[in-house]
């Protein structure tokens, strides 16, 4: 896609360069914060189980397996509800939709707080994970409305960092809200699913006002620019390999899809393992919850700055596999290394090297399903490969505790997560060279 096709196809003339950045500036500034705002939620309240683990085991007297298997069915709420999550999503819009998936997810979280038995965290964690379903995949099927090709892997990118802001942010509230046991007869860890569930109901009603379904919906972008994006993205819809499957679920069987299934999962296995047990790791130094919570915020910072160095620079090259590939096999090394040195600064050194590595590849692998994807089939794919993927979070919960549990080693499970990580690369290397290339347009 050049910028000469997209004036063409706008009907703009030649000041079609100063209408595609004015274009692209605006919906970064306008929708990206709100979107990664909402994210940041969602992953404070993913991720906040990991802090009221600390003392929420002992109280509902858990192992570590059981409390991994509990925390990770999650992922089996959201494997089971994603899909069908985003193809409402296609049909109802954004607004609406995302609206419902906060106010039922910041409802179980809270609910989460009040839990009085195994039994009671393990279904709370499940319908967690129905609840959230969709949204992560639903953002990344909506930035394909919204972002050409060429501008999408900075987008996820943005997007993603607001992940990062949220395990940064939820470190240091963690840590604080489980020193405040015995406020108000509640222990420390209730605090930190109650204080974390009310954002995402308050926010309901914001969505609901600001958010617009699409570009055609958004009153703060001009008739121009709106032609003009609507050019380039039908022109990159019109392209020949682009499928647009008539049943969208025919994206479930699609082989390109299945390949990207199987490649993705490796990712989330290893954020997920490292993510959840990184203050569990961190508080073995013999640090304070307080201390260990803003511990924590140092290497969730450099996954941000990573988040958004690495899209914009392999916006540099025409063929971006290694911006994929290379930063899961450094994570797989410096997991590895994190066990085998020696003291507690050069082992959170290695950690503070695998988590932006780990993640950093993330956003451009996203770009690899809108080579072949569009339109509702988009929907389900990006769902399907999403919601395959995040197996490795359920994985990553009862695998690599149970490694831990079985062979009393630290290093066991870290090999383990660096073996899937590994794989991930090589499966990102084959799946990349059977996929259309995309055409790459002009930078504004």
């Amino acid at each position: 896609m050049t910028d000469t096709q997209a004036s063409t196809a706008s009907g703009s003339g030649g000041d079609d360069r100063e209408v595609s950045a004015a274009t692209i500036r605006q919906i970064s500034l306008r929708l990206m914060p709100l979107l990664g705002f909402l994210y940041l939620i969602a992953y404070i309240d993913r991720q906040n189980v990991s802090y009221a683990k600390l003392q929420m085991v002992g109280d509902l007297g858990l192992s570590e397996a059981a409390y991994g298997l509990g925390a990770s069915l999650f992922f089996i709420g959201y494997f089971l509800f994603e899909v069908p999550s985003n193809l409402f999503l296609e049909k109802v819009g954004a607004r609406v939709w995302f609206a419902r998936i906060m106010a039922t997810w910041g409802l179980v979280t809270v609910l989460l707080g009040f839990t009085s038995s195994p039994t009671m965290f393990y279904i709370l964690r499940f319908l967690l994970g129905a609840a959230e379903a969709g949204f992560f995949p639903g953002v990344l099927y909506c930035l394909t409305l919204w972002f050409p090709h060429s501008h999408r892997a900075r987008a996820v990118g943005y997007f993603m960092v607001f992940s990062a802001v949220a395990n940064a942010v939820g470190a240091a509230i963690g840590g604080l809200l489980l020193d405040m046991d015995g406020f108000l007869d509640l222990r420390g860890w209730q605090w930190v699913f109650i204080v974390t569930g009310v954002p995402a109901l308050v926010m309901v009603p914001v969505v609901l006002k600001v958010l617009p379904s699409g570009p055609q919906e958004a009153r703060w972008l001009s008739d121009p620019q709106k032609a003009w994006l609507k050019g380039v993205l039908d022109l990159e819809k019109a392209a020949d390999h682009v499928a647009d499957h008539s049943n969208p679920l025919k994206a479930l069987a699609d082989w390109r899809v299945l390949i990207l299934c199987a490649a993705y999962i490796g990712f989330p296995l290893g954020a997920y393992g490292l993510s959840y047990w990184l203050p569990t790791i961190v508080k073995g130094f013999g640090v304070s919850n307080t201390v260990n919570g803003f511990l924590n915020i140092i290497p969730w910072t450099m996954v941000a700055i990573a988040l958004w160095w690495v899209p914009r620079h392999a916006a540099r090259f025409q063929n971006q596999v290694w911006h994929i590939a290379a930063p899961p096999l450094i994570a797989a090394v410096a997991l590895i290394a994190s066990v085998l040195v020696e003291g507690p600064v050069l082992q959170f050194a290695c950690l503070c090297i695998a988590a932006p590595a780990i993640f950093s590849g993330q956003p451009v692998f996203w770009t690899l399903p809108s080579r072949f994807l569009k339109g509702a089939t988009a929907a389900a794919g990006f769902a399907a490969i999403n919601s395959v993927g995040n197996l490795g979070g359920f994985v990553a919960q009862t695998v690599v505790p149970k490694i831990k549990d079985e062979t009393g080693s630290d290093l066991a499970p870290m090999l383990f997560l660096a073996a899937c990580l590994t794989l991930a690369a090589i499966a990102v290397l084959f799946a990349e060279r059977r996929l259309p290339r995309a055409e790459r347009s002009s930078d504004y």
